[in-house]
């Protein structure tokens, strides 16, 4: 048995392939080292895994006192995660890129404890970019992220993708949700949500469910949910007695969620997509605007060009566009056929098994 650090936090997207891999190292000792004021330390919690605290957030992008307060926590944080490393001597570390998986990665490279990273990204983030040089081996979503690390040691594996997305059918996803056989619409904005999306949406639930007797999953995000149900409530007072319609603030399982669905509206972070493509899901893409690097748009238009999605701005995305959008899958089933092929042929499903594989690898 070999004891490995897997780290990652801050959104789902850094998250649930840091998870995916843990999982897959069931025959191993796995400590996830992140930050407990972040939605890993619930979901880890849930998982049972050893928890390791670091205290971190995402770096100032400006210079000035901020900046300079950010340096000595991360360097705090270095410190901490190299007490960790020499308390627990783990045989390898693996980061998913962002500030949350940063002290952990430059304490195995001062600790010279071999450490492999995966990126989602069609274009890495600014941690990826700055250890990856350094790293034993390194794991990317896409082959135009290869143009942005110094790695000899590249693998483009895909993201490392639960393993149910493989085994649940259609039809037993929709059971779960206590929903029946029929055409099914995801809405989701990430892990926290997009008040963009749940604007535009809020408009258009009772249109969809009445007029064309669409089944929908709505997840609002924790922060905007209550928010969403006024504005609800004001346009269809009986949506909870509507059995087309679930609204949740956040759904824990969203593999069953993704997999009872035909067609998302979704922000295009590179983990969604993956996991959108496993599912077979006719994808609607609403970029997040302020995304760094523009990665999401970056994600969103290759899913376009791959013919395995639509696009929409933030900036212009109105109930009537998206309802719009909607109506132009669903009334033409050839064009949703279509987008469900094409993004299935997108997925990659050994993706946690060749990240498996390559970890254990460098920590021989």
């Amino acid at each position: 048995m070999k004891r490995f650090f897997i780290t990652g936090g801050g959104t789902g997207g850094h998250i649930y392939p840091a998870i995916a891999v843990a999982d897959a190292l069931k025959d191993d000792e796995i400590f996830y080292v992140g930050n407990p004021k972040n939605l890993e330390f619930d979901i880890v919690k849930k998982k049972k895994y050893k928890f390791l605290c670091v205290n971190i957030h995402g770096m100032p992008r400006n210079f000035g006192f901020d900046l300079i307060k950010w340096i000595f926590q991360l360097s705090f944080a270095v410190l901490k995660c190299c007490f960790y490393i020499l308390k627990y001597k783990p045989d390898a570390v693996f980061g998913t890129g962002g500030y949350v998986s940063a002290p952990a990665l430059l304490a195995a490279k001062l600790l010279r404890v071999p450490y492999m990273m995966h990126d989602c990204d069609a274009q890495p983030g600014l941690v990826t970019r700055k250890i990856a040089p350094y790293a034993s081996c390194v794991s990317l979503a896409f082959e135009c992220a290869k143009n942005y690390i110094n790695n000899k040691n590249c693998y483009i594996n895909g993201n490392p993708i639960r393993a149910e997305f493989k085994t649940l059918s259609k039809s037993e996803a929709r059971k779960r949700l206590n929903l029946e056989d029929k055409l099914t619409l995801c809405i989701m904005g990430g892990s926290q949500g997009a008040r963009t999306i749940n604007d535009a949406s809020v408009d258009v639930l009772k249109q969809l469910s009445k007029n064309y007797n669409l089944q929908i999953i709505f997840q609002t995000g924790k922060r905007n949910f209550d928010a969403v149900i006024e504005q609800l409530l004001k346009i269809y007072p009986d949506y909870e007695a509507d059995k087309n319609i679930i609204v949740k603030p956040y759904f824990e399982d969203m593999v069953t969620v993704l997999k009872a669905s035909d067609i998302a509206v979704s922000r295009s972070g590179s983990l969604s997509i993956s996991e959108i493509c496993a599912s077979g899901i006719a994808p609607v893409f609403v970029p997040y605007p302020y995304a760094a690097a523009d990665h999401q748009r970056k994600n969103a238009k290759f899913m376009v060009e791959k013919g395995a999605g639509l696009y929409i701005e933030d900036n212009e995305l109105t109930a009537n566009k998206l309802l719009d959008t909607i109506k132009s899958i669903i009334l033409d089933r050839n064009k949703l056929s279509e987008l469900q092929r094409n993004s299935l042929a997108l997925a990659k499903f050994d993706g946690t098994e060749k990240i498996v594989e390559q970890l254990k690898d460098i920590s021989k």
